[in-house]
Formats: structure tokens, sequence, C-alpha cells
């Protein structure tokens, strides 16, 4: 009986210390940098998962935005050799290609020779970013140099993390790391929705300084790049430039006909549609893409 009841103490002791164990905080991971050239953070365990086969398309897929394109270009060039650059704000249209530039532009500059330091593309979701503080503290001694990527970053009513937004960009007493810029793509020109703003300034005592904590958090993007709804033309250049691309072998002007029928169906013109477009024709072709 002794023995039995010895048994049943130890065996309430194991589960005990296991649970205890288990309460207990993890060990921090560790992060390899030359793991990859991208990854996405993981907040909860402060680790930089390496993605090894991006999601991006060749920059010179990427039409109708030729301007904006430049001007993002010349920004990431000048921070990956060690210049002053810019936190970018990408906002307007969807499926024009906000992010995909993001990424296109990464992946062309990185493969460039002669970078002072290696350039990486590190993705954090929009719900994490309250741990864009824990970030930086990572990134700020690494011997490389990062594009934190935001994408459809955007904020609502009751919503406070964009006060840790503006404390990471330009705020605090350590600031943001030379070697970290910020890039972000929203549908809302100052990332929060219209009557959330209208109704600050309706309710406030004093209406200007109450909007301006909001609005002034996109000030803190040295650059503003729009991206607007795209023209017929542009829509079937980009139908175009997939299709020779990856080698479709249509007639031109059955290509164009049922490009614009599939636009129609669509409600819309973008370089989203048509890359939805390239993919149903791929498929109906028997082709891999």
């Amino acid at each position: 009986m002794q023995d039995e009841t010895a048994r049943q103490i130890l065996a309430e002791l194991a589960r005990l210390s296991r649970a205890v164990e288990a309460l207990a905080p993890s060990a921090p991971a560790t992060n390899n940098f030359d793991a990859a050239a991208c990854f996405v953070w993981d907040a909860d365990n402060q680790h930089l998962a390496p993605v090894t086969r991006p999601n991006r398309i060749e920059i010179s897929l990427i039409k109708g935005v030729d301007h904006v394109r430049d001007i993002l270009v010349d920004n990431t060039r000048r921070f990956a050799i060690g210049l002053p650059a810019n936190n970018v704000l990408l906002w307007g249209a969807r499926g024009m290609g906000k992010s995909s530039l993001v990424k296109s532009v990464h992946a062309a500059l990185a493969a460039e020779p002669g970078l002072p330091a290696p350039l990486k593309l590190i993705e954090i979701h929009r719900e994490d970013i309250n741990s864009l503080p824990a970030l930086m503290a990572i990134l700020r001694p690494a011997p490389a140099r990062f594009m934190l990527f935001c994408d459809d970053l955007s904020f609502d009513h009751d919503d406070t993390a964009y006060k840790s937004l503006k404390a990471a960009l330009d705020g605090g007493i350590e600031g943001r790391p030379d070697n970290v810029l910020l890039y972000a793509t929203s549908n809302r020109r100052h990332l929060l929705p219209r009557d959330m703003i209208e109704n600050e300034r309706s309710t406030a005592i004093n209406p200007s300084e109450a909007v301006e904590e909001k609005v002034s958090l996109s000030d803190r993007f040295g650059l503003w790049l729009g991206f607007h709804k795209c023209s017929q033309d542009d829509y079937l250049e980009m139908v175009a430039g997939y299709a020779a691309h990856f080698g479709l072998d249509a007639d031109p002007e059955s290509l164009k006909a049922e490009a614009l029928e599939w636009s129609t169906t669509r409600g819309a013109r973008s370089g989203r549609v048509a890359w939805q477009f390239i993919q149903d024709l791929a498929g109906r072709m028997g082709t891999s893409i």
C-alpha cells in the first residue's frame, strides 16, 4: 500500500514538473542572417524565419508604374550602399503592383555586385507592428542592411498600434537603426479610415490637434508613392509582357480580345487582373508558368 502511494506521489510530482517546465519562457531563437535573402518575422518567438523561395516576379514585368518604380529603385539603391534614404509608403489602387514592386526591387538590388553589406528583406505582419522595437533591437547590430516590409498596412477604430509604428520610425531615444528602412503598402494614403479622422475632428475641443497625431503617422514616411488605376493600354501591355515572358504562343488579336473580355467580367483593370488572366490562359494552353 505504501509503495503504491509512493508511486502515485512520484507520478504527480513528475506531472507537476512537466507543467512548470512548459510554463517557463523558451530560450531566445537563434537568427541566422546568412540563411536567406528574405525572412518573415515571427513575433511570438522573436525569430526571423528564412524564406528560401520568395513569391516575386522580375521587375521588368511590372508595367504602368515606371515613374514610381524608378523613384523606389533609386531610394533603395542609396540605402543599400549606405547613403541616406527615406521610409516609403506605397499607397493607392488595389492590384497595381505595390507589394510586387517592393519584392522585385529588393531582388534586383540585392543581386548587384559591390554592395558594402548584404541587403535583406524582412516581412512583418500588420498584427505584429507592436513588436517593431524588439525586431529593431535584433537588427541594429547585424552585419547587413534590412528592408522591413509591411503589406496592406492600415489601422482601424480604437487601434493604438500606430503609436508603436510612429515611435519605431523616428521616435525613441535610440531612433531607427541606420541599417533599417521601412517600406509599407496601403490602400489608404493616411493609413486610417476617413470617418475615423473626421470623427476626431468633429468631437474634439481642438479639432486640428486631435487629428494631427493620427494623420502625422503618414508623415513619418519620407516618400509617398501613389499607384492609380491603369488605362486599357497599360493593362494590355501588362498582359502582352506576361505572355511574352512565359512563352505563351497566342495570336496578338485573340490575346487582346480575351484579355479585355476577362477584365470586363472582373469589372476592373489592374496588374493583378492581368496576372490572373495569364494564369487562366496558361492553364488552358497546358503550359506551366
